[in-house]
């Protein structure tokens, strides 16, 4: 099973057509009035609602109460709670789901970065067709359970600074329950992709967020309601939503496409060909793939420092404490450096820019191979006009993708720091609910939507066609 989907290469089109040719509301009545399409959805949403199920599931801590854990995520930053945030409240609930997909994003992009680093394991995954596939995801799963642990046991490193130290029995009873929960969590999405519609691992994460809004929006109304927030606040907040919205929709849909002239060839006494298409790149080629690995990589000193006990208000650990301010200078959210308290970090946020940057090239370059496409043009007699086939071809599609990759990760990294900026411009932090229109929710629910609907148009004009 592939990780990706969020309107990315890995979700199987990421260069190709973006666009919906059919209204919404004719995708929906045609799918549901389709036998199986209606099964797959059904299926999906059957999924959905085993995964909401679990999350109200807790793994019962002697001592530990929900309000406890849920007053220090509130307290403990933004990381944490955009953690909670994408697994739909599993964490502040101590559910058995509380991990998520986490530890398997973390997993997926570290074999990611270790396939391109090692030829070897690079051309192994070339060559290798469905073989080497499965033994890459053997390898990344295998790597996930390992993530488990240390994930679940910094999370509980958190949460024991407030709440009161544990039993090594009790740990280990937690952490086997969370790497039991993360595991279930991967294989509904493996269902959803096998007997569903949409990517899997996409799906999951996309009813985490989705599941979490209600209480996202349930804090800024509690937070209007005692004066916390004020109606002004509000407002700007829905603006800024639907102007992200809108671009992000924007955006995911555009493509630049190249006009390919195919070669006219007698077959017999009929001319075949000869007839122009058009090869789409998409502007968002690598979806929200640049955020998810950022994200991950800008979080981790935090995570690890904290796991290391380099928070802790007596005797902290010298190596966790280095990581901690790491953490937070490299950190885009609210941070006091220099004597000056800093509602944006500008420095972290131009780290986070360049880490967007950086990955959306390398995401492209290992999922776009200009000279195989350049090499498949000139052996199907096809040629892009006023380009030459072969070398010239191959850096004129080069250059394309290059600007294409570097407009599409400004505008991902911007609307990725809208989560930072928001609470600045509206005078909200991210635990009074701002978190409901956070950038990379927004760009990840979104993407997901849009791609699912995409691959439900896909089937019903193929079974238009076949007919």
């Amino acid at each position: 099973m592939s990780f990706g989907g969020f309107g990315g290469a890995m979700g199987g089109s990421g260069g190709g057509d973006k666009s919906l040719s059919l209204p919404l509301t004719q995708i929906f009545r045609l799918a549901w009035e389709d036998e199986d399409l209606r099964t797959r959805i059904k299926f999906v949403l059957l999924m959905f609602a085993v995964f909401a199920l679990g999350i109200h599931i807790s793994v019962p801590i002697p001592g530990w109460s929900e309000e406890q854990v849920k007053e220090k995520l509130e307290n403990s930053g933004m990381v944490f709670q955009m953690i909670d945030s994408f697994g739909g409240g599993a964490l502040r609930r101590l559910s058995i789901f509380a991990l998520g997909m986490n530890p398997y994003i973390t997993a997926s992009i570290i074999m990611q970065i270790l396939s391109s680093a090692f030829p070897a394991m690079k051309k192994e995954l070339e060559e290798g067709g469905e073989y080497a596939r499965k033994k890459q995801n053997q390898r990344t799963r295998i790597l996930t359970i390992v993530m488990c642990i240390f994930q679940g046991y910094g999370y509980l490193q958190l949460m024991q600074q407030a709440l009161g130290a544990l039993p090594f029995g009790n740990i280990a009873t937690i952490l086997t329950f969370w790497t039991a929960g993360s595991m279930f969590t991967l294989w509904l999405g493996e269902q959803i992709s096998e007997k569903g519609i949409g990517n899997g691992v996409s799906l999951m994460i996309f009813a985490g967020i989705m599941i979490a809004l209600p209480y996202q929006g349930q804090k800024l109304w509690k937070n209007l309601q005692d004066g916390a927030a004020h109606w002004p606040q509000v407002i700007a907040l829905i603006a800024i939503f639907l102007a992200s919205t809108w671009l992000v929709v924007h955006f995911t849909s555009a493509q630049r496409r190249i006009p390919i002239q195919h070669m006219r060839r007698m077959v017999g006494t009929k001319a075949i060909g000869g007839k122009t298409s058009y090869l789409p790149f998409s502007l968002l080629m690598a979806g929200v793939i640049p955020i998810i690995f950022a994200s991950a990589i800008i979080y981790m000193p935090q995570q690890f420092g904290q796991m290391l006990g380099g928070d802790r208000a007596v005797n902290p650990n010298p190596i966790g404490a280095a990581l901690m301010t790491i953490g937070k200078f490299i950190s885009p959210s609210q941070v006091y450096l220099f004597n000056i308290n800093w509602k944006i970090n500008p420095i972290g946020c131009v780290v986070y820019l360049s880490m967007i940057l950086f990955f959306s090239y390398f995401w492209n370059a290992i999922q776009y191979n200009v000279e195989d496409i350049s090499n498949n043009l000139k052996r199907a007699g096809s040629i892009i006009p006023g380009v030459r086939p072969g070398k010239q071809t191959k850096d004129f599609l080069d250059d394309i993708i290059s600007k294409l990759t570097l407009v599409g990760a400004f505008f991902i990294a911007i609307i990725a720091l809208l989560q930072y900026i928001m609470p600045a411009v509206t005078n909200l932090n991210y635990s009074q609910g701002v978190g409901a229109v956070g950038g990379t929710s927004l760009l990840i629910l979104v993407s997901v939507a849009l791609e699912t609907m995409r691959q439900i148009e896909a089937n019903l004009l193929m079974k238009q066609y076949d007919q």
